[in-house]
């Protein structure tokens, strides 16, 4: 029964005969985008027809029924729906395609269309590693891309789940998780460096310069500080939520804070005008910086107060051992 469906010819078939593609790479759709090809479908028609596969299943006291797995279009198949379109042009492929072959044309279809975002496409290669063994430079040769490119995609995968969240949602871009991975190693400077990039909206290349030059105090820091002083800025980083940098000095210091727009600014002013608050930053500091020698404790803490007085106690005068004899009592 496959063969009159092989050649590439181009049938129709009822949109709700589709069912979805389970290797389907793409994860988030654009609705104003589905819109927008709705109407065009509605105006133009499919100007290009979608992949999929026919399975004949039999049912009891039904006799043979047809149904169709989509394997690339998925984005078409939706706007059609959306465009009130009863059939769709299909080109038919024989079922016994793989289930790796299904994920591959998907894949290879959406990066032809250069629509497929980041993370999904991250994704896509981590199953086709993971589930069906190819190795990077198999998967690139597969999608028209250097091992590189599929290696360097794979790695945001790495990033914490709140800046892969922020990629899909459109907050930053894939050229910005490039400076975020440099500090991969540095939580608190890389959460740092996300907000900043958010409330800013830097470009790539801002990016990557903040990403350098934390790299390089990392590495500065660590020759000239103190490994006490390094914890203090590190849990005052903590505390507030933002970049901190404490520089030592002959005589003293100077502690700075980051602000990335007035409603960061004042939640900073509240946080350290509130008793709990401020208590707990003076408790990170207190932790850290007592033992910090050479450095003075007003740069970095609220002014020390004088310490107490020691108690003065009399000196005990010697008794005369007379005093108390018998002899000066009378009865």
């Amino acid at each position: 029964m496959a063969a009159p469906y092989l050649n590439d010819s181009i049938f129709w078939v009822e949109v709700e005969r589709i069912k979805p593609n389970p290797f389907q790479p793409r994860k988030t759709f654009d609705e104003p985008a589905l819109a927008s090809l709705a109407e065009s479908i509605r105006q133009y028609g499919i100007l290009q027809p979608l992949t999929v596969t026919r399975k004949e299943i039999e049912r009891p006291g039904e006799g043979i029924f047809v149904e169709y797995e989509l394997i690339a279009g998925e984005r078409r198949l939706r706007a059609s729906k959306l465009a009130g379109l009863v059939q769709v042009p299909v080109v038919i492929r024989t079922s016994e395609d793989s289930s790796r072959m299904k994920l591959e044309l998907a894949i290879i279809e959406n990066l032809q269309r250069e629509d497929l975002n980041a993370l999904d496409r991250a994704r896509a290669f981590k199953q086709l590693a993971d589930e069906f063994g190819l190795k990077h430079g198999e998967i690139g040769t597969r999608v028209g891309k250097s091992r590189e490119y599929v290696s360097n995609t794979l790695r945001i995968l790495l990033l914490p789940q709140y800046i892969q969240d922020g990629l899909a949602e459109g907050q930053i871009s894939e050229g910005h998780t490039r400076p975020l991975l440099m500090l991969a190693d540095n939580a608190p400077a890389q959460e740092v460096l996300y907000k900043e990039v958010v409330a800013r909206r830097l470009s790539v290349r801002d990016t990557e310069s903040l990403a350098r030059r934390s790299a390089v105090d990392k590495v500065r820091h660590k020759a000239l500080m103190s490994p006490d002083l390094l914890s203090l800025e590190k849990q005052l980083s903590e505390r507030l939520g933002t970049r901190v940098r404490i520089e030592k000095k002959d005589t003293g210091g100077k502690l700075t804070i980051d602000f990335f727009s007035p409603e960061d600014l004042t939640q900073l002013c509240l946080s350290l005008t509130k008793p709990e608050g401020a208590a707990a930053v003076v408790s990170a500091a207190t932790e850290s910086a007592v033992a910090v020698e050479g450095v003075s404790e007003a740069s970095v803490l609220p002014e020390a107060q004088p310490e107490p007085m020691p108690e003065i106690v009399p000196k005990e005068e010697p008794q005369d051992p007379e005093l108390y004899s018998i002899n000066n009592f009378s009865l």
